[in-house]
C-alpha cells in the first residue's frame, strides 16, 4: 500500500490543514506527524553531504538548488515573525543532500534510478538519492511538503518518505507539426513536467502539415516543408536547448519522424521521395506515403537518421508506422509491379512491413533502439525483440488492454497512450477518466505485465497552440503522472481530487495557467502578485 494504513486517518487531516494537500504524485511510502519546523527563507540553504557523489560543480543539482530556491521563496508572501517569537520555534534551515552514485553530466536513460528517502526529524533535515535523477524527484517532493501558516511563516512538518516510480517511462507528447510551438512553450513544458515526475518528452517534431525541424544535411526540408522558414523552425540551437533543458531536469527527449505515412511536409524539400499517387493510367498530381521500392529513399533515410542519431543522445527513437494509407500506393503502375516481382500480391501490409523492416534496418546499425506505433505489430512487421510498441488505439482493432495482452504475450515492450489523449476534451473533471486506468488490467502473467514499461499522456495539435496548450495540459496531465508514478493501490478519487486541486493551486503560484477541477479559488489566483 502507498499510505501505512494507521497514518490514514492523520493524512486526512494533514490534507485539510494544508499540511500535504499538494503532494502530487503520491508517494511509495509517507509517514507524517503534527511537529512542525519553521523554514526562514533568508537562513535556508541546500547542503551537498561530505560523501556524496554529486558536489558543488554539479550543474544538475546546482541549478536545481537555484530553481527551487526561488520556487520556494520567491513565489510566496511571508510573514517574518519577531525575534522573541522565533526563538521558540524549532527551525529546519538546510537540506542536505547525498547521491550515491556519480553521474552529473550524463543524459538520463530508461534505466536510471529514480528513488530517494527523505527524512525530516528533530536530528535531520537529510535526502538520500542513488542517483542526480532521483535527488531531483526528492527535491520536488521537499518544495511540495513546505506550507505556510495563516501568518505567512512556511513550515515543513516531521516526515518519512521513501519513493520510487512504478513505472520507467512516464511521457508526454507534444505535436509540434499541426501547430508550430514556440521554443519557450516547450521549455515551460518541461519545466512542468518535472513538477509532476514525467521524465520523457516525446517530441512529435514533423507531420503532414509542417516540417519544423532545420536539418543540417537537408536543409531544404524546413525551407520548403515548414509553415515559415523564417520563424516556424526549430534551429540546431533550439534543439540542442530543449535536450540540455529537459536533461537538467531529469527529462529524455526521444524524437518522433513518423513514416511512411505522415509525411507530406518532407515532399518538396526531397523531390521524390513520396510516391506519385495515379488516377486512371496518369498521374494525379498529388502524392502518397514515402515510396519504399526506389534505393533512393532508403539512401535519403539512411542519410537522415544518420543525423538524427547524432543530433539526439537518448538511446531510443520514435519511427512512428501508423495509419499508413495504401490507396495511393494502389494506384501506381511502379508500385503494382514491385509487389508482383516481390510476391506480395494484393496485399499492401507486407509492403509496408517491407519499408519498416528497411528502416529499422538503417537505424539499427547506428546503435539505436527504436519506440513504433502499435500498427507496425497489428501488421505483423518483423521488427526487434527490444522493440517498443505504443498502443494508441482504444478499440480498434481491439481493446486496448487486449493490445497490451498480445503485445506482451509475443515478448515485446509497451507503452499505454490509448485513455490519455488530452487533446480530447469533454465538458466536466475528465482528468477522472484518466486517473482511473489502470494500465495492468489485462490478463496475461507477472512476466508479460513486467513489460508495460509504462505510458505517455499525448497533445496533439490539430486545436492546440501556445494559446491554449497550458490550461488543456495542466493539471489533466497531472493525473497520467500519478497514475504512472504512485502505486496501483492509490485510488481514491476525493483524495486525489484535494490534493490535485491544490497542487493546481501551488502550479498558479509558480506560474502555470492550469485550469481549475471545479467550483472554487486558490488563495492566490493566477496573475496576482
Amino acid at each position: 500500500m502507498a499510505v501505512v494504513t494507521p497514518w490514514f486517518s492523520l493524512l486526512l487531516a494533514a490534507v485539510s490543514a494544508g499540511w500535504t494537500t499538494a503532494l502530487w504524485p503520491w508517494p511509495q511510502y509517507f509517514e507524517t506527524s503534527e511537529q512542525r519546523y519553521a523554514v526562514w527563507p533568508q537562513n535556508f540553504n541546500f547542503q551537498y553531504d561530505a560523501r556524496s557523489a554529486a558536489q558543488p560543480g554539479c550543474a544538475v543539482l546546482d541549478q536545481a538548488f537555484q530553481r527551487y530556491r526561488h520556487l520556494l521563496f520567491s513565489t510566496e508572501s511571508h510573514y517574518v515573525l519577531g525575534p522573541k517569537v522565533k526563538q521558540n520555534v524549532a527551525e529546519k534551515n538546510t537540506l542536505v543532500l547525498y547521491v550515491v552514485t556519480p553521474g552529473c553530466n550524463q543524459f538520463p536513460t530508461l534505466e536510471s534510478l529514480e528513488n530517494y528517502t527523505l527524512t525530516i526529524n528533530e536530528n535531520q533535515c537529510f535526502l538520500l538519492a542513488e542517483t542526480v535523477w532521483g535527488a531531483l524527484r526528492g527535491l520536488e517532493t521537499f518544495s511540495q511538503l513546505i506550507w505556510r501558516s495563516a501568518e505567512g511563516t512556511l513550515f515543513v512538518n516531521k516526515t518519512e518518505i521513501i519513493d520510487f516510480p512504478r513505472f520507467p517511462h512516464r511521457g508526454l507528447l507534444l505535436d509540434t507539426s499541426r501547430h508550430y510551438l514556440p521554443l519557450s512553450v516547450i521549455l515551460d513544458t518541461l519545466d512542468v513536467m518535472a513538477y509532476n515526475k514525467l521524465n520523457v518528452f516525446h517530441w512529435h517534431v514533423v507531420d503532414d502539415p509542417s516540417f519544423p525541424y532545420e536539418s543540417i544535411t537537408f536543409p531544404q526540408l524546413s525551407r520548403k516543408g515548414s509553415y515559415n522558414p523564417a520563424t516556424h523552425i526549430y534551429t540546431v540551437q533550439d534543439v540542442k536547448e530543449v535536450i540540455e533543458y529537459a536533461r537538467l531536469r531529469g527529462i529524455r527527449v526521444v524524437p518522433e519522424f513518423d513514416t511512411p505515412g505522415h509525411t507530406l511536409s518532407w515532399g518538396a524539400g526531397v523531390p521524390g521521395l513520396l510516391t506519385p499517387c495515379y488516377s486512371g493510367s496518369q498521374p494525379s498530381g498529388t502524392y502518397g506515403p514515402v515510396n519504399p521500392i526506389l534505393n533512393r529513399t532508403y539512401e535519403f533515410m539512411s542519410m537522415f537518421f544518420l543525423e538524427i542519431s547524432s543530433v539526439f543522445p537518448d538511446f531510443y527513437l520514435h519511427l512512428g508506422g501508423d495509419e499508413v494509407d495504401f490507396s495511393c500506393w494502389k494506384s501506381n503502375p511502379d508500385i503494382q509491379a514491385f509487389m508482383k516481382m516481390k510476391g506480395f500480391g494484393d496485399d499492401f501490409k507486407q509492403l509496408e512491413s517491407f519499408y519498416i523492416q528497411m528502416l529499422l534496418s538503417i537505424v539499427s546499425a547506428y546503435g539505436k533502439g527504436y519506440m513504433v506505433w502499435q500498427e507496425v505489430f497489428d501488421n505483423k512487421v518483423k521488427v526487434r525483440s527490444d522493440t517498443i510498441i505504443q498502443v494508441w488505439r482504444e478499440e480498434a482493432p481491439v481493446n486496448y488492454l487486449k493490445e497490451l495482452e498480445q503485445i506482451t504475450k509475443a515478448g515485446f515492450r509497451a507503452l499505454l497512450s490509448a485513455p490519455w489523449y488530452l487533446n480530447r476534451i469533454t465538458y466536466g473533471p475528465d482528468w477522472k477518466e484518466s486517473y482511473m486506468v489502470e494500465p495492468l488490467a489485462f490478463e496475461g502473467s507477472q512476466e508479460q505485465k513486467a513489460l508495460v514499461i509504462g505510458g505517455e499522456a499525448c497533445m496533439w495539435g490539430e486545436y492546440v497552440d501556445s494559446t491554449n496548450l497550458v490550461p488543456r495540459l495542466w493539471p489533466r496531465a497531472g493525473a497520467v503522472a500519478e497514475r504512472l508514478w504512485s502505486q496501483s493501490q492509490v485510488t481514491d478519487l476525493d483524495f486525489a481530487f484535494k490534493r490535485l486541486s491544490s497542487f493546481r493551486c501551488k502550479l498558479l503560484r509558480r506560474g502555470v495557467q492550469a485550469q481549475p477541477l471545479n467550483v472554487g479559488y486558490c488563495e492566490q489566483e493566477f496573475g496576482q502578485t
